[in-house]
Order: structure tokens, then C-alpha cells, then sequence
């Protein structure tokens, strides 16, 4: 059985390295990842997830794995900041309030049937002063990442409280993750 990564993302191949798991090939998925009118934060991950493992194809010997990760602030989900005035705006949200960081992750086995994994973790940043965002939007880091920061990197600093998945907010559930390769029979040493 071939496992077929659907993302590009480098921090999704090293936590799936981190349980041991080497994909055969990746796949760059291309959807629309724009939430729908009045979509809530829980309903957009687990359909940009599926979409992104649907988006890919898949040989009959191959089982395929996508994942997406969004922050939500309330009923607001934040993507991806699309320039360093979003990226402020957002860390403004985060400063001193938790958030949910909700990681899916969608595993198409060889019959084609799709399962699902949710990971929900709260995330609790300490109220971020003007020079710390500044420092923090000059870096660079957080343009590209859902919610505008890396946990793996400099925003691990901010971070005063985390109820749930580490490697969730990094952008792939290992514990879901492993277990949706066990129900499909993915081979785990």
C-alpha cells in the first residue's frame, strides 16, 4: 500500500517522519480555500481537508492523506494573512485571548472511502505589546500560516496556555493522524 501525501507543506512531512511514516509521493492539492458565506471554523476545516484529498489522484494501490489547520477566534477563522496589515490585525486578536487551532486531517483509503480526524486545541497568547508584533511581523515568519504565527518558531514565546495538540497547531495531528493510517492498514513500525 502506496501513501500519497496531499501537501507540500515540509512541517506535515516531518511530523509524519516523527511517527515513522515516509510518504511514497506528495501532491499539491488545488482547491479554493476560501470559507463559505457563514461557514463556521469547524465545518471550513474538515471541507478544505476532504477537498484537498479529493483534489488528488489516487491509483488503486494508493491511500491519500491531506490535512488543513485554521485558527478561529470565536466565529471568525483566520487563514492565511495576506500581507503585513493582516498579519497585525490578527495578531491583535490573538494578543492576551484563547483561540481554537482546529486541525483536520482526511485520509481516502484503497476502496476510496473518506475518514476524518479532528484535532482542537486552545491556544492562550499573553497580551502582546506594539513592539512585540512589530518584531514579530518583521521576521516574516507568520506570513503563509493559518492564524498568522508558527508555534514551532518565535510565536512559541507567546504562548501562555495549550490545552490539546502540539503538533496540531503545527499543521498535522500526529496522534489523529496515526490512527486514521491504522483503520486504513497503513503499515506503522
Amino acid at each position: 500500500m502506496r501513501l500519497v501525501l496531499a501537501s507540500t507543506s515540509p512541517r506535515r512531512r516531518d511530523l509524519l517522519v516523527r511517527i515513522g511514516v515516509a510518504p511514497d509521493s506528495i501532491a499539491a492539492p488545488d482547491i479554493d480555500e476560501a470559507p463559505l458565506k457563514g461557514e463556521l471554523p469547524r465545518a471550513y476545516v474538515q471541507r478544505i481537508a476532504l477537498g484537498k484529498a479529493q483534489a488528488v489522484a489516487r491509483a488503486d494501490d494508493e491511500i491519500v492523506l491531506a490535512g488543513d489547520t485554521t485558527i478561529a477566534v470565536g466565529r471568525r477563522i483566520l487563514g492565511k494573512p495576506e500581507d503585513e496589515a493582516d498579519l497585525r490585525r490578527m495578531l491583535g486578536l490573538l494578543s492576551g485571548r484563547r483561540h481554537h487551532c482546529l486541525s483536520a486531517v482526511c485520509l481516502i483509503d484503497a476502496t476510496g472511502k473518506a475518514r476524518m480526524r479532528l484535532s482542537d486545541t486552545i491556544v492562550a497568547f499573553k497580551r502582546l505589546t506594539d513592539a512585540e508584533i512589530d518584531a514579530y511581523v518583521a521576521s516574516g515568519e507568520g506570513m503563509g500560516k493559518a492564524g498568522g504565527y508558527a508555534i514551532q518558531g518565535r510565536a512559541e514565546a507567546f504562548v501562555r496556555f495549550l490545552s490539546g495538540s502540539h503538533s496540531g497547531v503545527v499543521g498535522l495531528p500526529v496522534f489523529e493522524t496515526r490512527a486514521l493510517l491504522e483503520s486504513a492498514g497503513y503499515p506503522l513500525g
